[in-house]
């Protein structure tokens, strides 16, 4: 009687087992640049992604915040708060439009904004562009199917690894 055979480690992983070892290299490469990011400067990545937006593009509204880093106007305006909240950014209404406000970096935060390298956000965007405009449009289009057919589609994005509450310690 033959035994069945197991799978070997050679064998091709399947197209579901290609697409889930693909998303567990983001997620790994994001929770590792993640947690670093909280160990060395003890913010979070998304508060350092924020940081060093505004430290390239200083006195950004949260419109246009939200824009550069991809994500809605409700969720940096809960990174911006925490940033704010530790003397790393401030908010400045302009004399010439009242119903503006103004976001720039500290000296603080001009000085982490500064010294800390790309964060795992900023490497993702800037390879994605290099990518084909065709090989783009059918990443985002499948991404996006799946995320329906799962019925994920109309779940919040938040930034990555941003957690509730998590405010960065003051020096």
């Amino acid at each position: 009687m033959a035994t069945p055979s197991l799978p070997s480690q050679v064998d091709e992983p399947t197209e579901a087992g290609r697409a889930l070892n693909a998303l567990r290299r983001f997620v790994r490469a994001l929770r590792s640049a993640s947690r670093d990011t909280e160990r060395r400067h003890a913010v979070t990545a998304a508060q350092l992604y924020v940081l060093r937006e505004l430290g390239t593009s200083p006195g950004l509204s949260l419109g246009e915040l939200a824009r550069r880093t991809h994500t809605t106007q409700s969720t940096v305006s809960e990174v911006v708060a925490r940033l704010v909240d530790t003397g790393m950014v401030r908010r400045r209404t302009p004399a010439e439009d009242g119903r503006k406000r103004e976001l720039s970096l500290t000296a603080r935060g001009r000085a982490l904004a500064d010294k800390s390298p790309r964060s795992m956000s900023e490497h993702l965007l800037g390879t994605f562009d290099t990518l084909p405009s065709g090989q783009r449009a059918a990443l985002i289009a499948g991404l996006e199917a799946w995320l329906d057919a799962a019925g994920l589609a109309e779940a919040p994005a938040p930034m990555f690894f941003e957690r509730s509450g998590m405010r960065p310690r003051r020096a």
